[in-house]
């Protein structure tokens, strides 16, 4: 049989060409290569292009992506619309080069064969050349590949109608890649429901090719009943389908199938490993969801260090979600050592990246006297953009930066504003804003309506809200007195710990609030108040220590007060003096 191969081979280069094909639809590449090569030879360009398939797969032969490179470009030279669109496709990705060695040489190198390829920058040049020239020969494949380098290519090479004109004549050609390029062309204009049916069945065609983008994108929406009717059961076995295939993004949404267990039969391990899989070959989302896993709570216990390395690797490959959780396990010290400078350097890669929640994060963590001086001048802008949104707790924020003049200039009639804005869902905000109503701060002065948002805070559980709310019940402002109202709010606060409202229980017990005199309830309240560090608690306990004549403990609490600036301990302090 060898004989006769050498026959065909000497006397009908095309017999041999026919003869090899044979051999290699029989995947028996080593009978098909001399027959090839005497095909290839004599300048046949089918030869020529099969030949540099057998060195780019390593059929054979030793794998040389230089002598693919080298036959592709022989047979595209002849016109050969195949060798021109794979030809196209390696200087794309950077796999062959216009070296005049790889166009002229005729005999197999024995240095290309047996040493590594080097790396070659991607040539989108010479690849719209050859893509050109097979999609004006009326390739459908050389139609896609030069509407993907018109689409992604150098900015200079780009012409997104040019591109668009190109996928259309390949996707009519039948080509999968055509038809999935159109789908992302038309995608970006679809305005109406025949639109996205157009920009489905694109993809369905392409979906039906096998390719893995596709069939991905055919998931997605199939989960979102985009152009086509949603159905979450079918888009889960699409992403498993492109998941098998390699596609790293339907291999994390497979994943998370998986674990959620909603639309195909739970299994939190196989979920876990998909999803591993996928952050292992790179994928950003993939390493965040292993993260999160391992940060949740679960069978297990939450793995806080396994859950930081994850997140570590998400982060550093850009992932704002993951950066920001990384940033969190450093501020609280989960899973790596506390580290406020370090959670402040992530959370601020995840703001400076977008991510909003970790802006109004780091913006929060400034507000407590964290992150850097850098951070103080971004606070408003990242406040604001999330308050436009409707985030009523960034706009509570901005609303406390400009009272106190944190990052940007105070300004408390806007800060007014933008309190007022967030006091409708905000309990804090609420409080803020009726003490600046209270106090005219910003607003103009109504203690009436002070009254109403006070109390929606003191129902919310706002301790300092139920305190200022008592105070305005004891004096009657903004409405009716009500001491026995006020009573129980101050009662209510000083159980939860409020110094204020018990110097206030204090006070009333004292007298002078048509309450009956008790003195030793009222020392005791003020006692208590003294003890957390209230300076008019410690002033009036003094007071009545010394008139109990228990001179050195008065004087102890009176110098305390005097420390806080309170001007009548000081002049207490002096009588003492004079008394003595």
């Amino acid at each position: 049989m060898i004989v006769v191969d050498r026959v065909i081979g000497l006397f009908s280069p095309p017999a041999a060409l026919r003869r090899a094909i044979k051999f290699c639809e029989q995947n028996r590449f080593a009978e098909a290569l001399p027959l090839l090569t005497v095909a290839a030879r004599a300048g046949i360009p089918d030869a020529e292009f099969r030949m540099a398939q057998c060195y780019l797969q390593g059929a054979g032969v030793p794998r040389s992506q230089t002598e693919g490179a080298r036959w592709l470009h022989r047979a595209a030279s002849k016109g050969y619309t195949d060798a021109q669109c794979l030809l196209g496709a390696l200087y794309v990705h950077g796999l062959a080069s216009e070296s005049p060695d790889d166009v002229r040489g005729n005999e197999v190198n024995s240095y290309n064969l047996f040493h590594s390829d080097p790396p070659i920058k991607p040539d989108f040049d010479a690849a719209m050349r050859w893509a050109r020239q097979a999609a004006q020969a009326g390739s459908p494949r050389g139609q896609a590949l030069l509407a993907f380098i018109l689409s992604y290519g150098p900015e200079s090479l780009r012409d997104l109608e040019e591109a668009r004109e190109w996928y259309e004549r390949s996707a009519a050609g039948g080509c999968p890649e055509g038809n999935l390029g159109y789908a992302l062309s038309l995608a970006q204009r679809a305005t109406s429901d025949a639109d996205q049916q157009q920009v489905a069945e694109h993809i369905r065609r392409a979906a039906e090719a096998q390719l893995p983008t596709a069939v991905y994108l055919l998931a997605l929406l199939t989960e979102r009943g985009e152009g086509i009717p949603r159905d979450p059961v079918r888009a889960a076995q699409l992403y498993q389908e492109a998941a098998e295939k390699g596609h790293r993004s339907a291999q994390v949404r497979w994943g998370l199938e998986l674990v959620k267990g909603e639309n195909t039969q739970q299994d939190r391990i196989a979920g876990e490993s998909w999803l591993r899989r996928a952050a292992l070959a790179g994928d950003p989302d993939g390493a965040f969801w292993v993260g999160d896993l391992y940060a949740q709570s679960g069978p297990l216990p939450p793995n806080y260090p396994e859950a930081a390395n994850w997140y570590r690797r998400a982060a550093e490959a850009g992932h704002k979600g993951a950066a920001r959780a990384l940033g969190t396990l450093y501020l609280t010290g989960a899973g790596v050592a506390q580290d406020n400078e370090e959670g402040a350097r992530w959370l601020r890669k995840a703001a400076e990246a977008g991510d909003q929640a970790s802006q109004v994060d780091l913006a929060n963590f400034a507000l407590k006297g964290g992150a850097n001086a850098d951070d103080a001048p971004r606070l408003r802008g990242w406040f604001e953009a999330a308050a436009q949104l409707g985030d009523l707790t960034a706009a509570f924020n901005l609303g406390v930066c400009l009272v106190k003049g944190i990052g940007v200039e105070r300004n408390e009639k806007e800060a007014a504003t933008w309190l007022r804005r967030a006091a409708e869902g905000v309990a804090e905000a609420q409080y803020l804003y009726g003490r600046m109503l209270s106090e005219g701060r910003g607003v103009v002065a109504d203690p009436q309506e002070a009254r109403i948002w006070l109390a929606k805070a003191a129902d919310a559980g706002v301790v300092d809200a139920q305190v200022a709310l008592a105070e305005m019940m004891v004096n009657g402002r903004g409405g009716p007195k009500s001491l026995a109202s006020a009573l129980e709010a101050f009662t209510s606060a000083a159980a939860k710990g409020h110094s204020g409202a018990m110097f206030a229980l204090g006070a009333l017990h004292s007298g002078g609030h048509h309450l009956p005199v008790d003195i030793p309830v009222a020392v005791q309240w003020f006692r208590t108040s003294a003890g957390l560090g209230h300076g008019y608690a410690q002033l009036m306990l003094g007071r009545y220590l010394v008139d109990e004549h228990n001179l050195i403990e008065g004087r102890e609490w009176l110098e305390r007060a005097a420390a806080q600036g309170i001007p009548d301990a000081e002049r207490d302090l002096a009588h003492l003096v004079t008394r003595r």
